[in-house]
């Protein structure tokens, strides 16, 4: 696996890890039990994520003319 095709799998792993944290931390803000520290580690997650996938089509433009192998 080269280090190109490497980093898209990383990137695409750590932007779903974001959007799940993200949709965890929403789903505990509108628990019963829910405290406000939980909608700022959505918004946080969601600007990660978000962060992530911009990072990865960036990379993806600057590296099209390399190869995957």
């Amino acid at each position: 696996m080269s280090l190109k095709a490497f980093h898209v799998v990383f990137i695409t792993a750590a932007s779903a890890l974001a959007f799940g944290f993200a949709a965890w931390a929403l789903k505990d803000y509108f628990s019963a039990d829910g405290s406000g520290i939980d909608i700022i580690y959505a918004i946080g997650a969601v600007t990660a994520g978000v962060a992530l996938v911009r990072y990865e089509r960036y990379f993806l433009k600057k590296f099209k003319n390399e190869g995957f192998l």
